[in-house]
């Protein structure tokens, strides 16, 4: 389903998939982030990371008129604090969606679904 905005200028329909890719983007740039994790359960306890190019497979937009929820699935390094790192990437993804597209994001919720420890 793509989310629709009405401008002075005409009509735009943004696919939930470009909206997933910018805000698992966003969420990349921020300290303590390993990378996202598939939104499938766990394979043997282990969470999947996910390279750059599957982005999109971390991350579930729900649309709801010009406002929308999203969820993130991640895996944090260790040794950062989980609540910062979360609290960092939901302020990032906010703001950088409201930024580029000018959508009103009313949540964006964070599951952690894994450790790493940094090679």
């Amino acid at each position: 389903m793509a989310i629709e905005l009405n401008t002075e200028y005409g009509h735009i329909d943004i696919s939930d998939e470009a909206v997933a890719v910018i805000a698992g983007s966003a969420a990349m740039e921020c300290y303590g982030l390993v990378g996202m994790a598939s939104r499938k359960q766990f394979k043997d306890g282990i969470a999947e990371l996910l390279r750059r190019e599957n982005l999109t497979r971390g991350v579930e937009v729900k649309p709801n008129h010009n406002q929308i929820v999203i969820t993130l699935y991640i895996i944090v390094s260790y040794g950062t604090k989980i609540s910062e790192v979360a609290y960092n990437i939901q302020q990032r993804v906010k703001y950088v969606l409201h930024d580029i597209i000018g959508l009103q994001v009313n949540e964006v919720n964070i599951v952690v679904q894994g450790v790493r420890v940094s090679s």
